[in-house]
């Protein structure tokens, strides 16, 4: 059977460690508009040995015979072998204020049938944005972190998946990121939108700048620039990224039945219950046990099986939990009472049900 392991992460600070569980706002909230951007393209992967696209992927031919056409070079499609070209497509991410030269990493993968992109070389290839503007450009060796070995009739060995591959520093950027200019006022957004802490947030910056900001809602703090940073965005950023909040965390415990892992935060509390556990086993065993006739009869030698079946009922453990009850009490009751994975699982949805569970219960 499966072992299982049990994951409690249980986030509890001493009564004299009053501060620890404060954090910036660099990690509590992003700026409104400045953000990531997604870039794909579609290109070829040159120079693999045998384990490119075969005939049956038609476009691979033609992209090959587009490029050479602009190359100066006419071939017909029907007459280019491909199986050392892989047609990929190409993928990455434009970040804020990246400038024209920068570079950034990119990915490729095959949309075809070949085999393995170890030691190809990806050709020139212009990533779009969703405005369909090229952002940059994409070409060098690609990096693969799987392989395959082996020959044909089922003698293959393949480690990871040797049909993507990434290039780092691959792409060139070739136009700006559309990044908006800070102006006299910014927004924030919360990462995790929360009405107490978008408060405490906009306390935070109106007791460290004056009166500049409002928290509009659960997942948004609109800020003004105070007077003496208007010329100096980029240092007003800093310092309120800088200040710290502590949030208002959400009584949560997320189970995953398939792995057996559990994680309880320290706001969970349990209203006064009795858990009573107990285990049913029944085993049932089929020995097959061969009946020999007797001698000079005319009998034949038969296979009898033997059923046993036994059932062992363990003893139901009774224990009580008292009014504010916390996870750590709570962990240490059901450890008490040899509980498993599952069996920590299972009643912890029936606390739920009972309604003694003071927490979100989310299954994954």
């Amino acid at each position: 059977m499966k072992a299982f392991f049990t994951l409690l992460l249980l986030s509890y600070c001493a009564v004299n460690c009053k501060g620890a569980a404060a954090t910036r706002l660099k990690e509590l909230t992003s700026i409104e508009g400045v953000r990531d951007n997604q870039l794909m393209g579609y290109g070829l992967v040159v120079g693999l040995r045998g384990t490119g696209d075969t005939r049956q992927t038609v476009f691979s031919a033609q992209s090959l015979t587009n490029l050479l056409e602009r190359m100066g070079l006419t071939v017909s499609a029907s007459a280019i072998q491909v199986k050392n070209t892989a047609a990929v497509m190409v993928t990455g991410t434009l970040p804020p204020y990246a400038v024209p030269g920068s570079r950034i990493d990119v990915t490729a993968a095959a949309v075809g049938d070949a085999a393995s992109l170890q030691g190809g070389i990806l050709l020139m290839t212009g990533l779009k944005g969703p405005d369909g503007q090229v952002y940059a450009v994409a070409q060098g060796p690609m990096v693969i972190g799987g392989f395959v070995a082996g020959g044909g009739q089922g003698n293959v060995q393949v480690v990871n998946h040797p049909t993507v591959g990434r290039t780092p520093n691959g792409a060139i950027v070739e136009r700006a990121s559309p990044t908006p200019v800070i102006g006299a006022q910014l927004r924030l957004h919360l990462e995790q939108a929360d009405y107490a802490t978008a408060a405490r947030i906009a306390g935070a910056l109106n007791d460290h700048f004056g009166s500049i900001a409002r928290a509009d809602n659960s997942a948004v703090v609109t800020v003004q620039l105070p007077e003496a940073f208007r010329n100096r965005q980029t240092e007003f950023i800093a310092e309120l990224e800088g200040l710290v909040v502590e949030p208002d965390r959400l009584a949560k415990i997320v189970v995953n039945e398939r792995t057996g892992t559990i994680i309880m935060g320290k706001q969970v509390r349990i209203a006064p219950v009795a858990i009573m556990q107990g285990n049913l086993t029944v085993e049932i065993q089929t020995v097959q046990e061969v009946s020999q006739p007797n001698p000079l009869s005319s009998g034949t030698t038969q296979v009898v099986p033997q059923v046993n079946v036994g059932v062992r009922q363990d003893a139901a453990k009774n224990v009580v939990l008292k009014e504010g009850a916390t996870v750590e009490e709570l962990v240490q009751v059901l450890t008490s009472v040899g509980s498993n994975p599952r069996d920590i699982i299972s009643i912890l949805q029936n606390l739920k049900s009972a309604g003694a569970l003071e927490a979100e219960l989310e299954v994954i």
